[in-house]
């Protein structure tokens, strides 16, 4: 296996919850208002630094989609979808798109110096 080069992006970004590895600039989300099995999830036009899984056909809220789960590339984590084929035209606006589930990611409002008062 050879090594692995990591991207550093500028500016506000979000990163694995993890290994604090940068995935994807806040510019590039697109919406905060997706859901997964085990929560919430956002959609972004790109990410960096995540490995893909095998296509596979999956029946989700909003239709068939064929998709293939993304994992960090630093620590393996599962970190969510890209949406390779919406087989619905109305959720066409997916393909090629990547929903990270909130739980393995943080941005940069949440880090484990943040201290909320109540």
């Amino acid at each position: 296996m050879g090594r692995i080069f990591v991207v550093d992006l500028d500016g506000k970004t979000y990163r694995c919850k993890f290994c604090k590895t940068h995935l994807a600039q806040a510019e590039q989300l697109i919406s905060r208002s997706f859901h997964c099995q085990r929560g919430k999830a956002y959609l972004f036009n790109t990410v960096v630094n995540v490995t893909s899984g095998s296509p596979e056909e999956r029946m989700m809220i909003s239709g068939l989609h064929t998709v293939s789960d993304v994992f960090c590339c630093s620590c393996g984590q599962l970190l969510g979808w890209k949406y390779l084929v919406a087989h619905e035209e109305s959720q066409k606006y997916k393909q090629g798109k990547f929903a990270l589930e909130r739980d393995g990611i943080i941005d940069g409002a949440d880090s484990e110096f943040y201290i909320a008062f109540l």
